[in-house]
């Protein structure tokens, strides 16, 4: 060996193992520690190839790099992967004759400042050669991978971390930044081996470059970024929260939304109990200081039927007074519970006691949190999380998310509650103001009510049906604009206002206009912003079954549908006037004849109106509905509903069907009365004989002497044309009208006057009387009660 040689093999005795290869590739030169390296010895490798020991084949790349990882075969069959470096040896002449090979020992701590900051670093920090094997990890890489570092050095990545996406992301990162020269950055949420969790990591890989600018290795730095990654997501549940909390008015639907948000991103299973008060009407109650009863409205799991629950949904649980759940009740903040704590292990027998079946699903809970629904500093209940599958405890940041979260909960639950109670409430006042039994002779009666379930609330629609003289009937429907209480409110004003007007009998367009001006005396008693709610529509039709005509006159409201006997059903063509409150114009009556058995429909615009329907389409519909046969109007009241309403109306709904009666010629009995005193006589007797006609001879005697006071002052005091009529009807009812418009005025006479005790006379013998205005005069009218009851009404 020449002395070149031997300066080699001096420097080889210095290394744990080593290698001479001529320029031709051949083993040359194998020292005892490549012989423990390898389990070769010296003989059996000295004069054969170098690639006859490899398990792959050595890139040219990685030879010109004068070191890198190679893969070789070991004497057992095994493969291994060692990092060399590659020492050329250079002839006489300058030329390279063959290669030092060289294993790389463990390298010593650096005591370089550089070095000491490498190893210290608080972020794991790696070195990998071109082709992804380790070449140097810091100590903190070493505690994530959970081995020290010769254990890594030489290795490829992939050998030393179980395969996965996150892996495969890794590396292919790592080739990038050999491919372009560019460093790169991203995020990753992953697990590493000595870690029990998976954690948010920030990596940023750069390229490593040799004197000449060649890239050797990669190198890498991964900081640990799970709290700030943590609190992002708190952060992010929380403006979800905004959104997917609190859309609907629902107490019971709220509280499922938030449990559908904690499960299973914080909750392995969560669940929502609240004071029986807050699902009621009731009035709310201080917190005992004792146990605590709940009621289970939502509860939910990641495991599929919540095997976890011990309260079925509905039922109420008695909280102990030392558990977590009363705990923060009484404390107003959030309670947390850990295993091993006396409290929490009650807690969960207490758990594995009600509800044996589900014990199985509870023995991994090891945390859970507990935490107050109050809201305008009123207890609403409580929401627990539980964590089972969650490597991680709930410490103080979840109890401050979590009380944030609660707050913003608790105030659409507390939202919801108070909804449902006004809702309530308005609902009970629109039923209390709308009538209830409508028996009428006139007509026959089929009505439906339906308040909106929207947001907005119950609104003011309303209807009534009102008796007037002369077998008359009144009929209202009517609509008044907002929704809420104040519009129940102002619903049973106007209410209250027409069946006032109506015992005035006013006409339609008079009553709609006295009723016009009360609105607008209203709306000016308050502020401009009641001015709207005060606002409404009605119409007002009367109905008389003597003469078979319907007058009717509308504010503002939609036009009645009327359904001829074997005919279709049409809108009536009427002119509508403005809506109430609005002052100034005129409202015009309509008039027209209907048959017996005609059927009139009244309807607020809830029936017809709705943001997505087109009202004339709609209209069309209802005449349809209304035009099909049906067995009764109670039966045609549901047709035209399922015909025409969509399944979940915008606004409340009423519908009046009324169908036609006639009282004919054997009910009703008519004289033309000259302006004679002397004729009195005549017509009591007349009456009389109707009387007895009709099997009513124990009426006679008051009804001659009503007859005898109306017909005398309508020939003194009145004009010319009089008439006197009489109705059997339900009622006995007396009618005498005149061409003169003043009206009677009742007094009580003194001991010396002649006259003044007829109309007092009238009103102490007849259940009751009165005047109304014509088109040609008035009418004095009396009833009296039949001494048989009503009788049925027949046809003319």
């Amino acid at each position: 060996m020449h002395s070149g040689t031997g300066l080699i093999l001096g420097r080889m005795e210095r290394v744990a193992a080593a290698a001479v290869i001529d320029a031709l590739g051949r083993v040359t030169g194998w020292s005892e520690g490549a012989r423990a390296l390898t389990g070769h010895r010296a003989e059996e490798v000295v004069g054969r190839p170098a690639a006859d020991l490899l398990a792959e084949a050595v890139p040219a790349r990685a030879l010109a790099a004068r070191s890198g990882t190679v893969a070789l075969r070991h004497a057992d069959g095994r493969r291994m992967e060692i990092a060399l470096t590659a020492c050329p040896v250079l002839g006489p002449d300058g030329g390279t004759t063959g290669y030092v090979l060289t294993v790389d020992p463990p390298r010593p701590a650096d005591p370089t400042l550089a070095g000491q900051a490498f190893q210290q670093a608080s972020m794991s920090m790696s070195v990998f050669d071109v082709r992804q094997h380790y070449l140097r990890s810091n100590a903190a890489a070493c505690h994530v991978m959970g081995v020290p570092e010769e254990a890594l050095l030489g290795r490829f990545f992939l050998d030393t971390v179980e395969e996965a996406p996150h892996s495969e992301g890794f590396l292919s990162h790592l080739r990038q930044v050999v491919e372009t020269g560019r460093p790169v950055r991203y995020e990753s949420f992953t697990g590493a081996p000595a870690l029990n969790r998976d954690h948010a990591w920030s990596i940023e890989m750069w390229p490593l470059r040799d004197p000449a600018g060649e890239l050797t290795a990669v190198a890498l730095a991964a900081f640990d970024n799970t709290e700030q990654y943590l609190a992002r997501l708190r952060l992010a549940l929380l403006n979800e929260a905004a959104t997917a909390i609190g859309t609907t008015l629902d107490v019971v639907r709220t509280a499922e939304e938030l449990v559908e948000l904690l499960v299973p991103r914080y909750a392995d299973f969560a669940s929502v109990d609240l004071l029986d008060w807050v699902l009621g009407a009731e009035e709310l109650p201080t917190v005992p200081e004792g146990d605590i009863s709940l009621r289970r409205v939502a509860h939910g799991s990641a495991t599929e039927g919540t095997p976890e629950a011990a309260v079925r949904l509905g039922d109420a649980e008695v909280h102990l007074a030392a558990s977590p759940p009363a705990r923060a009740l009484r404390e107003r903040r959030a309670v947390v519970g850990q295993a091993g704590e006396p409290e929490f292990r009650r807690w969960v027998e207490e758990r594995n006691a009600r509800s044996p079946a589900g014990r199985a699903h509870r023995r991994g809970v090891h945390s859970m949190i507990a935490v107050p629904l109050q809201a305008r500093g009123v207890l609403l209940g409580v929401v627990v999380g539980v964590r089972m599958r969650h490597p991680d405890d709930y410490v103080i940041d979840d109890t401050v998310f979590a009380e944030e979260l609660a707050s913003r909960a608790a105030v659409c639950i507390d939202n919801a509650r108070r909804f449902a109670r006004e809702r309530s409430t308005a609902l009970a006042l629109q039923h209390s103001l709308l009538p209830r039994g409508l028996p009428q002779a006139a007509v026959e009666v089929a009505h439906r009510y339906l308040p909106c379930g929207s947001l907005a609330g119950i609104g003011g629609d309303w209807f009534d049906v009102i008796p007037l003289s002369g077998s008359r009937v009144g009929l209202v429907v009517g609509d008044v604009v907002g929704h809420g209480i104040r519009s129940s409110a102002t619903m049973g004003r106007l209410r209250t206002a027409v069946r006032t007007l109506a015992d005035v009998d006013l006409p339609p367009d008079e009553l709609l206009t006295h009723l016009d001006d009360l609105v607008t005396h209203l709306a000016a008693d308050g502020s401009g912003e009641e001015v709207a709610e005060l606002g409404a529509t009605c119409l007002y039709a009367v109905y008389d079954p003597v003469s078979r005509r319907l007058s009717l006159a509308a504010a503002g409201h939609l036009a009645p549908a009327v359904v001829l006997p074997g005919g279709a059903a049409e809108v009536i063509g009427m002119t509508a006037g403005p809506p109430l409150g609005v002052g100034g114009l005129p409202f015009e009556a309509t008039e027209l004849e209907l048959p017996e058995g005609a059927v009139v429909a009244l309807y607020t615009d809830g029936l017809v109106e709705d943001r997505d329907r087109d009202v004339d389409r709609a209209t069309e519909e209802m005449c349809r509905a209304l035009s099909a046969p049906a067995d009764s109007l109670e039966a045609l009241s549901d047709n035209v509903l399922k015909a025409v309403l969509p399944e979940q109306p915008s606004d409340d709904v009423a519908l009046l069907l009324v169908r036609t009666r006639v009282l004919g010629g054997d009910r009703v009995a008519t004289w033309d009365v000259p302006p004679d005193p002397a004729q009195v006589a005549h017509f009591r007797q007349a009456a009389t004989e109707q009387l007895g006609e009709w099997g009513l001879d124990d009426a006679a005697f008051v009804t001659e002497l009503v007859v005898s006071e109306l017909v005398t002052n309508a020939i003194r005091y009145g004009e010319p044309p009089i008439q006197l009529r009489l109705i059997r009807d339900r009622a006995l009812i007396c009618e005498v009208a005149d061409g003169s418009s003043t009206s009677p005025h009742l007094r009580r006479a003194h001991a010396y006057d002649e006259g003044g005790r007829g109309l007092l006379l009238v009103a102490q013998l007849t259940q009751r009387w009165g005047s109304r205005q014509t088109g040609s005069g008035k009418i004095i009218w009396a009833e009296q009660p039949l001494p048989e009851g009503p009788l049925p009404v027949t046809g003319a």
